[in-house]
């Protein structure tokens, strides 16, 4: 009896194992494969007769976010906020109104209906065109006005690619810390880099002990260098992978910041800390004074709440609305319009839950294709039926991401379609340029694909006569 049960317990060993090494095989996030190992284990030591349908599928709590207090008047300065140790909104609202979707308010318990995606359309009316080659996991884009395409790569420079060569000289390298997934991330050039010449990165480092964190600093380009370091934001918790890091500069002219949850979900939550948000910052890092919350640390920057790891961020080019890419851990990418002050649930709450407390997103894919960098095309170089269209990069699923959205207010999906698929290999950066192409960048190099001859590229759509 007991070599019998010596023998049941070797193979029960050797079957988590096998498990633990399909999740690593499949997954985007090396996190994932222990914690769906430890999902195994825990379903196996589990009694079925204690797993009910109703305990496998309810969110873990609908508790009031840590860190939100009672909402104060909106027009209250700064310093009479209650001196306690919550985040307190300046809204008239009460917490529940303010995370209610305004595209969903008359359906708050009713998720939205997300159609399937479909192949690309036949036939194909848009090609990809090489503009340069050679990168190393290029991460973000910027466009100056003198026609150069800055590119971070993820080990610490920003390449210059003027003419459609890329420069052998970079334009800037910083001291970050490259492992997995951190490293130098987002950039954004200020609204009036014409003059004052300034752009913003976001990037990982270890201070003294050794400890990851983010950051957010500005460099300022002098006869074609950036120069001129100063750190703007600083002291965002870092990790190997969910860092987020994604810049850009909205209609209002501030700077929104994306951060991860640093691989610590519950912070996500709390409103004390900058993980698991959207960080909106004036240019010099201090916070708007029309922000939502008000607090202790950094909870008067946060502007939206409860995500994992976003890495893409668009402003519709007619209403406006921020639409970001969320990565679900292997269920539940997630696409969201954010509203200010707005919770998204992660970790309580993944994909469409139809709970006031949350807002749903607007498209979810499961199991998840790791959706990435996002822009909205409003250009002029791709058929007309494209102009408006939320397009976005995947890194697993290895497609760009056409995302059609139905009128008048643009926030509810129409349609949508993979192109390119598996193609090109891993997808990150996507953005718009001033001379209305859509750029695009592999991510072949980044350790997680099989690089082809001349990756990373940079690439653009053009339209098929």
């Amino acid at each position: 009896m007991n070599t019998t049960n010596g023998r049941a317990s070797v193979l029960v060993v050797l079957a988590l194992c096998l498990c633990l090494l399909i999740v690593s095989c499949i997954s985007d996030d090396p996190g994932d494969a222990a914690q769906g190992l430890g999902q195994v284990i825990e379903a196996l030591a589990t009694p079925r007769s204690l797993a009910t349908p109703e305990s496998l599928s309810t969110p873990r709590a609908l508790a009031t976010p840590r860190g939100l207090a009672t909402p104060q008047s909106l027009g209250a300065p700064r310093e009479l906020a209650t001196p306690d140790s919550l985040a307190t909104p300046r809204s008239l609202v009460t917490p529940r109104a303010l995370v209610t979707p305004r595209s969903l308010a008359v359906e708050a318990t009713q998720a939205p209906t997300l159609q399937p995606d479909s192949t690309e359309s036949s036939p194909r009316t848009v090609a990809v065109e090489v503009v340069a080659e050679g990168l190393q996991v290029p991460w973000a884009l910027a466009f100056t006005p003198d026609g150069r395409i800055l590119v971070t790569e993820r080990p610490g420079r920003i390449r210059v690619v003027k003419d459609g060569v890329l420069l052998d000289a970079p334009f800037a390298t910083l001291d970050v810390a490259h492992v997995s997934e951190a490293g130098l991330m987002g950039i954004a050039l200020h609204p009036r880099f014409a003059e004052n010449g300034q752009l913003f990165v976001c990037y990982t480092y270890r201070d003294n002990g050794g400890k990851l964190f983010n950051r957010v600093a500005r460099l300022t380009d002098v006869d074609g260098t950036g120069v001129d370091h100063r750190v703007v934001l600083d002291g965002m918790p870092g990790a190997r992978n969910h860092d987020g890091c994604r810049l850009g500069f909205g209609p209002d002219r501030k700077l929104y910041v994306t951060m991860g949850d640093a691989q610590e979900p519950d912070q996500a939550q709390d409103l004390t800390s900058p993980s698991g948000k959207v960080l909106r910052i004036n240019p010099d890092g201090s916070a708007p004074d029309d922000n939502p919350f008000q607090g202790p640390g950094l909870s008067n920057l946060v502007f939206a709440y409860g995500l994992r790891n976003p890495q893409g961020l668009a402003w519709h080019p007619d209403t406006g609305d921020l639409f970001i890419t969320d990565h679900g851990p292997r269920r539940e990418d997630e696409v969201n319009i954010l509203q200010p002050g707005g919770n998204y649930g992660w970790p309580d709450a993944l994909g469409p839950v139809e709970y006031s407390e949350y807002i749903d997103p607007i498209l979810s894919f499961t199991p998840t294709i790791a959706l990435s960098g996002a822009a909205f095309y409003n250009g002029d170089t791709l058929p007309e039926e494209w102009r408006g269209n939320f397009v976005f990069a995947t890194l697993r699923a290895e497609h760009l991401h056409r995302v059609v959205l139905r009128g008048p207010d643009y926030r509810k999906v129409e349609s949508h379609e993979r192109l390119f698929q598996g193609e090109l290999g891993r997808l990150r950066a996507v953005a718009m340029s001033p001379d209305g192409h859509l750029y695009f960048t592999t991510s072949n190099r980044d350790g997680r694909g099989n690089p082809r001859p001349r990756d990373d590229k940079l690439l653009r759509l053009i339209g098929v006569p």
